[in-house]
């Protein structure tokens, strides 16, 4: 490992709480062309361990610190090529930490513009800021005289000239630079103000019309509902020291870097110098560097709030495979219906038109039977959008008529189920299916397989994130993307039932990888084996070990295949067969017949403890879902509407996003209400995730209820033993939550809501009332 890597490696070593040997063996996989799944799942001995959370974290800093290399490296041949590195200068750029500290040394030798220190100098006014530097007795006024010519045609031009290369100098320097920022980091404030005349336009932002708070410590929703206001011209920003404290400070920072010991003319001068620099100058560098750490540090917040809602969405409780009925409510358009079977296949479509202007409501009951008897239907899933409460009604009366088992009834979100119906990718499946039909599709699927559905949608458009079109869309494709594919892998994908946009999130492969194994299934049958995947054109050796343990065959020659044991190590799970003495398939899923087995019995110079110990693990449990099991939860009617609802009421919901501030809740009353921070537990709570998570069913007591701003906040803290968490699971909410329990309301699936716009918020005021309309 040469110097530079070994500096990265110990740098990402202490961030992530590992070895340098550890991340340098970690660097060397990833750059071979190893997936973080296929790492962090079967190169434990390589790595020492790193899970996948750390290996996320590494390739980020790894991304960064090569970048910083890279840029130290170009700084370095610059000022070499300017013939002015020095050793200690050398010495300074090679221990710079960070972008800005490096960027902060190069100044003085960065190539610029023609500047008015430059035109001073030019003028011969240098000589004359090293004479007040050098003699602070001798009065400036007086010095200045013998620097008056025809380009500097006065005293005070003369002055104002030594003061324009001073400041550039002050402007330049590192070590000032990096002692102001340190101060500033520590005790800068925000402030906000409103624009004169915008106050009614941007009544939204209303909490910051006059707002200040402490730089370090504003939390991302609030910066970035700031932001936002700014950007819309709303409110002016301001990044400073208290006027009245640490501006002062901030001016004898500047003093203390030039030296003014004492009361002279000179150092009056310089005094004066060092606070108009400050003023003019440095301010202003600090405020933006300030404004863009604070952009960089609200987007990374906000980017870490979206991946954990998605992910929490991502892995909710599949219903499993049953045969399913999706219906996309609607009224003057009818309601979608689509019939899927357990594989989710489709069977069959159908327009319902039981709402204005037909009133068809027996045609529709009667098509609804035909297809539950016809299509032998478990699952009926209903999209909460327009009309979700009267359609699930019509369900609910449809199914009275049936005699017997009736299927279940389940309230799914339909965020970004239009995004798909009008994609590519919903055109190639669905050629001949008109448009609003494939949403029904859609629907029902996601209720069977959560995972397998949204991953057609683009995560953005699933709408669980906080400011999400105001981060950088770049970083947030690339973690949206990275819990994407930890999600598919944690699961695993069944290799002859999977469609290509949920193979195409597997370690290894890709979209046109998928496109191939899909090509290769639908032409030549389904995969016996995991080893057939070989035959596939364009799949080779190296994505055949990337994605091989994260595929799975159900019932197939090999009985390995369909667990999470990977192909290399199928020898090592042998020769625990063989210590058993019975047939694989008699062992599998049966634990007792491994008690007595240590690990360390079957180590040998390929595959370490951890690898054997998650080896019996699997066969303990092959295959083995993480997902929770899928569960429902019982509502009362008689809650439909923000009117309907009261201070003090109970009601149960679902976590639909989760964000700095706190947890909305859909409740059923076609409003999301906001459980705050403060309100989650009877305990302090810092992050909303220690409690909640997106999908969870929980239980709320109403607490304010402001129907003119359609705001509704709901309190989880305990009241007489009540309101509490109920765990991970599936409401049984219609679109938006019905009151009570003991009614006889639909499951509720956790499944996001939006459209994909922005679904978070700022604070508790107004800047909340868009985040908690439904998308």
């Amino acid at each position: 490992m040469d110097q530079t890597a070994a500096r990265i490696a110990r740098t990402i070593a202490d961030q992530i709480a590992a070895t340098p040997a550890q991340v340098g063996a970690a660097i060397e996989l990833l750059d071979g062309g190893a997936t973080v799944p296929f790492v962090a799942r079967y190169r434990k001995e390589v790595t020492g361990g790193l899970d996948d959370t750390q290996l996320r974290t590494l390739a980020d800093r790894l991304t960064y610190l090569r970048e910083m290399e890279a840029r130290r490296a170009t700084i370095l041949d610059s000022i070499k090529g300017q013939g002015k590195l020095t050793d200690d200068l050398a010495r300074a750029i090679a221990q710079a930490d960070s972008k800005a500290t490096l960027e902060d040394i190069y100044l003085p030798y960065k190539p610029k513009r023609r500047t008015k220190a430059m035109i001073a100098r030019e003028n011969g006014l240098e000589p004359l800021l090293r004479a007040i530097l050098d003699d602070r007795n001798a009065d400036p006024q007086v010095l200045a005289q013998g620097y008056v010519t025809e380009a500097v045609e006065s005293v005070k031009a003369a002055l104002e000239g030594a003061r324009d290369i001073l400041a550039e100098e002050l402007s330049e320097n590192a070590d000032l630079l990096g002692r102001l920022r340190g101060f500033m980091q520590k005790e800068a404030q925000i402030a906000a103000r409103v624009v004169a005349g915008k106050e009614e336009a941007g009544a939204k932002f209303r909490d910051y019309f006059d707002h200040r708070e402490s730089w370090a410590t504003i939390p991302s929703h609030r910066a970035l509902a700031i932001l936002r206001a700014a950007k819309e011209e709303v409110v002016t920003i301001d990044i400073a020291p208290d006027p009245e404290t640490g501006v002062p400070r901030a001016v004898g920072i500047v003093c203390a870097a030039i030296g003014i010991p004492g009361e002279g003319p000179g150092d009056r001068w310089l005094r004066d110098a060092a606070g108009w620099t400050w003023r003019v100058k440095l301010s202003l560098s600090m405020y933006v560097d300030l404004l863009s750490d604070l952009r960089r540090r609200s987007h990374e917040e906000a980017i870490a709030v979206f991946a954990r809602n998605l992910k929490d969405l991502l892995l909710a409780a599949p219903a499993g495979n049953r045969a399913t009925l999706g219906l996309d409510p609607g009224i003057r358009t009818g309601v979608k219906a689509a019939v899927v079977d357990a594989t989710g296949k489709l069977l069959e479509t159908a327009t319902l038109y039981p709402f204005q202007p037909r009133m068809d409501v027996r045609g529709a009951q009667s098509e609804i039977l035909r297809m539950v008897r016809t299509h032998k239907v478990e699952l009926i899933a209903i999209g909460n959008g327009t009309a979700s409460r009267e359609t699930e009604r019509l369900v609910a009366e449809t199914l009275a008529l049936i005699d017997g088992p009736k299927p279940t009834k389940v309230v799914v979100s339909e965020a970004g189920a239009s995004v798909y119906s009008a994609s590519e990718l919903a055109a190639q499946e669905f050629p001949d299916l008109d448009v609003s039909l494939r949403g029904a599709v859609s629907i029902a699927r996601r209720l069977q397989d959560p995972l397998a559905e949204l991953v057609k949608i683009t995560p953005e458009s699933i709408g669980v994130g906080q400011y999400q079109h105001d981060v950088d869309q770049r970083r947030l494709a690339q973690a949206l993307e990275a819990v994407v594919e930890d999600a598919v892998n944690a699961v695993g994908v069944d290799l002859n039932m999977a469609s290509a946009p949920l193979l195409a999130h597997v370690a290894g492969l890709g979209p046109s990888l998928a496109q191939s194994i899909v090509r290769h299934r639908d032409e030549n049958g389904a995969f016996p084996s995991r080893k057939a995947l070989l035959k596939v054109v364009g799949l080779g050796p190296k994505a055949f070990e990337q994605c091989a343990g994260f595929l799975r065959i159900r019932e197939g020659k090999e009985p390995l295949d369909a667990s999470s044991v990977h192909p290399e190590a199928y020898d090592v799970a042998r020769r625990i067969v063989q210590a058993c003495g019975r047939d694989i398939r008699e062992i599998m899923g049966k634990p007792e017949a491994l008690r007595g087995l240590r690990a360390e019995q079957f180590v040998d110079d390929r595959f370490g403890l951890p690898t054997v110990r998650d080896i019996l693990s699997e066969l303990e449990k092959p295959g083995r879902d993480p997902r929770p099991v899928f569960k429902t939860a019982t509502f009362a009617d008689g809650v439909e509407d923000i009117k309907d609802l009261k201070p003090g009421m109970m009601l149960e919901g679902t976590v639909t996003n989760v964000a700095a501030f706190g947890a909305f809740v859909d409740i059923g009353v076609h409003q999301d209400g906001l459980v705050h921070v403060s309100q989650l537990a009877d305990r302090f709570v810092k992050d909303p995730h220690e409690v909640v998570k997106a999908g969870d069913i929980v239980r709320v007591r109403v607490t304010e209820v402001d129907i003119p701003r359609k705001r509704i906040g709901l309190s989880m803290r305990k009241e007489g033993g009540e309101a509490q968490a109920r765990g991970r699971g599936v409401s049984t909410d219609g679109p938006n939550g019905r009151g009570g329990p003991g009614g006889n309301r639909p499951p509720r699936a956790p499944a996001p809501k939006g459209n994909g716009g922005s679904s978070s918020t700022g604070a508790l005021g107004d800047a909340l009332k868009a985040a908690m309309k439904r998308k």
